[in-house]
């Protein structure tokens, strides 16, 4: 989730945990302890320039469930030593401590980037994927407990206010979970009747809501995209086909970084030749044709592929956004939610 969230799901569990005079030094100290596990990044990106890699190892050994709670008790080791405050409650900010930190992956794994919750041992990331990596909806509740509590201090109301926002972000979890459970029924019949029953696929929330789905799943030969608006859309969804180069991805799979992409992604990726180049994309992220995470990984060398440093492809989805396009595409997507297209002819 972004930075924000995380700022404020800190801040609402440790001021709702520690004792009512704690509860600004709270506020303050959970929201940096549930922060922490993403300044993995800064590591990773003064040890490392591989782009595969600074995306593969992130959400990994800062965002495991066996490191995190170690750290924890460290963390609050150290403040009962050297701290008033958790000296005078050791046993309310050891959970304050513990749960402003343990929530940060858990809250992640609900997103389809992917969080390696068991690191090290090498398990595929879990991806829920209920939840955009932005969603005000999810945000605001804990926003809004946080600053109340911030002015209110001991006082009952603030309590209430944490306790309020926290049930009602959690509320909004467990909707996008059911939400995503009738999208996945949907997909699943209409997908057999395709013979795809099958076919690996997922689904996620589209930006910034829980109303509008994308469903991928892959076919021999590529993949297939349909979306299905909860508010909208009645019947059957509407899938298209889209292409990938299945035979390069084939002759490709010894390489390291085809192999370390398709363990993050779970085999959601588009292999494209583009000259004499190999080109995967993560197609988690983004929509087609453009998505957030694509690498160049190989190069032809007559009828084999040679490993190359991996390289990102600099994404076009930005480029709309760059020229002033997100109002346009934000403006279709809330469109979308409301309104069910024509039925399309999907491509073979």
């Amino acid at each position: 989730m972004d930075s924000l969230t995380h700022l404020f799901l800190g801040g609402a569990i440790a001021a709702a945990i520690a004792p009512a005079k704690h509860r600004r030094a709270a506020l303050l100290a959970g929201a940096a302890l549930n922060t922490l596990p993403d300044l993995d990044s800064l590591f990773i990106a003064l040890s490392t320039s591989d782009p595969v890699s600074l995306m593969t190892v992130h959400r990994s050994f800062s965002h495991s469930l066996f490191v995190l709670p170690v750290l924890g008790w460290l963390i609050w080791w150290l403040c009962r030593t050297r701290g008033k405050r958790v000296a005078e409650s050791p046993s309310r900010w050891f959970w304050a401590i513990q749960l402003a930190l343990v929530t940060h992956p858990l809250l992640d794994a609900f997103t389809v980037y992917g969080t390696q919750l068991l690191w090290p041992l090498h398990t595929p990331p879990v991806m829920g994927s209920s939840l955009f990596i932005i969603d005000p909806m999810y945000t605001v509740w804990l926003l809004a407990g946080c600053v109340i509590a911030w002015f209110a201090r001991e006082k009952m109301k603030a309590q209430r206010a944490l306790l309020a926002g926290l049930a009602l972000s959690t509320a909004y979890l467990a909707w996008s979970l059911l939400a995503k459970s009738r999208v996945d029924e949907q997909a699943d019949r209409d997908l057999a009747a395709m013979g795809l029953q099958d076919a690996p696929r997922f689904s996620v929330p589209m930006p910034l809501n829980t109303l509008l789905w994308r469903v991928v799943a892959m076919t021999p030969d590529g993949y297939v995209i349909g979306d299905r608006s909860l508010v909208a859309d009645r019947g059957a969804m509407d899938f298209k086909g889209y292409k990938s180069n299945v035979q390069a991805l084939a002759e490709a799979k010894d390489i390291e970084a085809v192999q370390e992409l398709a363990w993050f992604n779970h085999g959601f990726m588009r292999a494209q030749v583009v000259g004499n180049e190999l080109v995967l994309s993560d197609l988690r992220m983004g929509l087609e044709p453009d998505y957030n995470f694509s690498f160049v990984v190989a190069v032809r060398e007559g009828d084999e592929w040679r490993a190359i440093p991996p390289r990102q492809v600099q994404d076009a989805y930005r480029a709309p956004v760059a020229r002033g396009g997100l109002r346009k595409a934000l403006f279709e997507l809330w469109s979308r939610i409301w309104n069910q297209p024509g039925a399309t002819t999907a491509k073979n």
